[in-house]
Parts: structure tokens; C-alpha cells; sequence
């Protein structure tokens, strides 16, 4: 069974959303941006730029730069039952580490361990002087607000663990595909499905605020731009969203990028739009790299930007594309010298 096929079917029983007030923020920040930039004539080349890591099954990769100078990638591996996570010192050579971690010991693990359901898009952070492991499971109702996500963080400060849950009781997100974003002001995000947000205490040990969802000032009702997931996670008719799955944030000096996944051309494509703002409104989104859905960027040792992809020119293997990330939000092909 694939990914979406899963989604629609479920795994099984019911669970109670707890903490979330998923309401949408009102106003408008000043200057925010009617139109949008168009996708980058560079991403004609895209098959040419994208670069395989190794040869096995991953889906949703991500990847992080340690504080040793070394790079850790995680995804959605063979089985889909496990985290597991490698590490390079070039982006090229990769070593997997002796580690996995499975679900199942936290309480809120338990309807879903019961319907057997699958571990997915899990990513690898490092902020606060640890690694952080973000991780979720679909639902085993057939109805998605069942999914959940959580955190896991490293109690020895190595990426190898072992690991803790945040919050073994009940899920931070309602929904699966789980991010962090780390603000200027040291602000950490567990951001996590379609665009949906609450910030995270000072200390990392749970929740500060209910969580909300991100929306775009500026709607796209063009339906060659949206899956047909869209109706039933973000209701009909409803337009004014990121993607249906696979949100990412980053910031570009004072502006926020946020990127999800949705259909383009018949394509899992990366959307992306920007704000001011974290909890925007975010201005009108435009699809930035083909067949870039469920994303991450990350910056190597010399500061240069790139994404993670896992199809197009590469079916389900882990795989890295050179970007470059102007302040308005353009994500183009970075050449490589």
C-alpha cells in the first residue's frame, strides 16, 4: 500500500485531538506581496543537477549539518517501521550509524501500534546543543485529523541518542510530516502537515501555545494545482493553502519561506511563499522546484543552500539538488564551480 492509498484507508480506531485550536490568524501584514515569483527557468535543468546520495530506498530525506562538521540524513526507509539515520563528512561518502528507534512506548503510541500502522518522514535537526528527531504515523481510523506527530531529543546530545519523547502522552501534531524551524531569537517551531504551527517552550520540553495553520493572503484556485487530497484536509473550495502535506520553514534575513508540497503539471512539486510574518498571512504561493515535494533545505559547511528530492530524475532513493534562495522568496539551480 503507497503513501496516499494509506492515507485514505487508515489503520483503524479513534483518538482524541487534544491542545490543538488549529484557528487561522486575522490581518494583514503591511507590504505583503500580491504576486508571486514564477518558477526558475533553471529548473528545466533539473535532472542534470540532482545528485543521488546512494543507491536505497528513502523517501521525504532530510538532512543537517552538525556541529562537528558532519551531515546527518534520515527519510522514510525500507519497511517504514524504524528511524534510521547515516552521516557524511562530504556529502558524498555516506556511513549508516548502528541505531534505529521504533514507536510504541509513549501512551499516545498505542492505537496506532495496534493497527500496525507505519512510521514516516521523520527528520534530524540539531538546535539547543542536541539533536532533535521529529516523526509521524498515519491514521488508523481512515479519517487524517487521526494521524499524530511527535519530537524525540537526543539525551546524550549525540545523534545516535539515546532519545527521549517530548511528549509521550499526547501528540504535538495532528497530522503526520513534522518539522522544526529555529527563529532568530532562538524561537524553536514544531511545524508539521499542511502548514500548520505552535511554538515550542523556551527549554524544548513541549508545547507553549495551541497549534494554527498558516494560510496564504492571496488564494490559488487553479485545480491543476491541487491534488485531490486537498478537499478533504483543507475542505471544498478552500484555496488559500501552502500544500496539502510536507510544510518546510526557513528564513532569508527578515523573510519567512514557507514551502509545502502539492500537485503541478501532473507533478509532487514544492510550493513556496513568503512573509514578514511568521504566522503570516504569507503572500501568494508559486511552484519552486518540480517534482520537490516534501522537501528540506539545509546550507553545507560553505553556507550554500540546497534541497532534498526523492523523485523525478530519482524514484524513492535519497538524493540533494544545489539551490539558491533569493530574499524574495525565488529558489533557483545554483551552478556548481
Amino acid at each position: 500500500m503507497n503513501r496516499r492509498e494509506a492515507l485514505k484507508v487508515g489503520c483503524g480506531a479513534a483518538l482524541a485531538v487534544a491542545g490543538l485550536d488549529l484557528s487561522t490568524p486575522a490581518g494583514e501584514p503591511a507590504g505583503i506581496a500580491a504576486s508571486a515569483p514564477k518558477m526558475s527557468a533553471s529548473m528545466n535543468d533539473l535532472d542534470k543537477a540532482v545528485r543521488l546520495l546512494f543507491d536505497e530506498y528513502m523517501r521525504d530525506p532530510s538532512l543537517c549539518l552538525g556541529p562537528d562538521g558532519t551531515y546527518y540524513l534520515t527519510g522514510t526507509t525500507s519497511g517504514q517501521n524504524c528511524i534510521r539515520l547515516w552521516k557524511s563528512k562530504d556529502l558524498a561518502r555516506w556511513e549508516k550509524l548502528d541505531f534505529e528507534w521504533r514507536y510504541g512506548d509513549s501512551p499516545w503510541h498505542q492505537n496506532y501500534k495496534a493497527k500496525g500502522c507505519p512510521l514516516w518522514a521523520p527528520e534530524v535537526h540539531c538546535k539547543k546543543g542536541t539533536f532533535w528527531l521529529t516523526y509521524s504515523m498515519p491514521t488508523y481510523t481512515g479519517d487524517f485529523k487521526d494521524s499524530g506527530s511527535g519530537l524525540l531529543k537526543s539525551a546524550t546530545g549525540k545523534p545516535e541518542g539515546p532519545y527521549v519523547d517530548v511528549s509521550p502522552n499526547e501528540r504535538l501534531g495532528d497530522e503526520i510530516d513534522a518539522s522544526l524551524f529555529e527563529d532568530s531569537d532562538g524561537s524553536v517551531y514544531f511545524i508539521w502537515h499542511c502548514g500548520k504551527i505552535r511554538r515550542m517552550k523556551p527549554d524544548m520540553s513541549g508545547p507553549a501555545e495551541p497549534g494554527r495553520k498558516l494560510t496564504l493572503a492571496v488564494p490559488d484556485p487553479d485545480p491543476a494545482h491541487h491534488s485531490d487530497l486537498c478537499p478533504k484536509i483543507h475542505g471544498p473550495n478552500s484555496f488559500d493553502h501552502i500544500g496539502y502535506e510536507g510544510v518546510f520553514l526557513l528564513k532569508i534575513g527578515d523573510t519567512y519561506l514557507l514551502t509545502g508540497s502539492d500537485a503541478y503539471d501532473g507533478k509532487y512539486t514544492c510550493w513556496a511563499a513568503t512573509s514578514k510574518s511568521i504566522y503570516g498571512p504569507y503572500s501568494a504561493r508559486y511552484p519552486a522546484i518540480p517534482y520537490g515535494g516534501h522537501n528540506v533545505f539545509f546550507q553545507d559547511k560553505a553556507g550554500q543552500w540546497w534541497s532534498t528530492i526523492f523523485n523525478g530524475p530519482v524514484f524513492e532513493k535519497p538524493a540533494i539538488l544545489p539551490v539558491a534562495i533569493e530574499a524574495n522568496g525565488q529558489i533557483a539551480l545554483r551552478e556548481m564551480r
